[in-house]
């Protein structure tokens, strides 16, 4: 997913542990990642056995070629590496005192910036996703739930197409077309939510039992009611309602709007698993 921490993995060897293991060994600190290895080890999707792992932290050159050779697909989950990421921090603290762990911080600082990554840092060592981090998720959860029906997956790629013919012109048509087609994605995700039989969004909205509160699904109602009434988006034709000619801010904010309300159409979508990383 865009923004974590998994699929750049690799790069932290270079920009963050290197850089970190020169500073410790000018502390004294050779055994780096001997302290480091088994906290890392607890990240990993097959974990080495205490036996192996006694192996490892035992010999300070050992410790530091496992560490290296971990990829990304060898660790578990993002949660997992975010928890590993955080506790190296006391890990340090405790081997080379605040000069150490300080020096982790800035590191680390320094990469997630680098790589743009979707959290922010904070002190004493803990990474909680940012704003944009937390809506490229929800487009990226989004994506694997359409990725697994045809349908879904065709109507997702169409409304992506779409957006990216922007770059030819944002014309009105090409807005319009945008918000269309998101409505059309919306209304085939709400489709298959249990209990609904409804084949339009608006009443789709009475038949799905998600809502906090009555005021949330009117919201959703009337934004399909401005998708269907407005000239040119899908059925409208009368001008009646219309205040001005749709524009781009109309298509980001329909956009950012319409998406945020997919976690209430679909059990599918874990929203816990979009707050922390997959």
């Amino acid at each position: 997913m865009q923004g974590q921490l998994r699929p750049v993995w690799q790069d932290t060897w270079s920009h963050l542990w290197v850089p970190l293991a020169r500073r410790a060994s000018r502390l004294g600190h050779a055994d780096l990642f001997c302290e480091l290895y088994p906290d890392l080890n607890r990240a990993l999707a097959s974990p080495k056995t205490v036996e192996g792992l006694a192996q490892i932290t035992g010999d300070i050159r050992v410790a530091r070629h496992e560490f290296r050779r971990v990829k990304s697909a060898d660790l578990t989950n993002e949660s997992e590496l975010v928890a590993f990421i955080e506790g190296s921090y006391e890990t340090l603290e405790d081997l080379g005192g605040d000069v150490l762990a300080n020096a982790y911080f800035v590191l680390l600082d320094r990469f997630l910036e680098r790589f743009g990554l979707r959290y922010d840092l904070r002190r004493p060592c803990s990474l909680s996703p940012t704003l944009q981090g937390l809506f490229a998720g929800l487009v990226g959860e989004l994506r694997t739930v359409t990725a697994q029906d045809a349908h879904l997956d065709n109507l997702m790629k169409g409304f992506e197409d779409a957006i990216r013919d922007l770059r030819y012109g944002c014309t009105d048509g090409r807005i319009m077309t945008c918000i269309g087609k998101e409505i059309m994605l919306l209304e085939a995700i709400g489709a298959i939510a249990p209990g609904v039989t409804s084949g339009t969004l608006g009443e789709m909205c009475d038949q799905v039992g998600t809502w906090p509160h009555a005021a949330i699904k009117e919201s959703l109602k009337k934004l399909y009611g401005f998708a269907s009434d407005y000239p040119g988006i899908r059925h409208g034709r009368n001008t009646r309602g219309m205040l001005r000619g749709i524009e781009m801010r109309d298509m980001l904010a329909m956009s950012i709007l319409l998406t945020g309300f997919t976690p209430y159409l679909t059990d599918q979508l874990d929203a816990e698993l979009v707050y922390r990383g997959s």
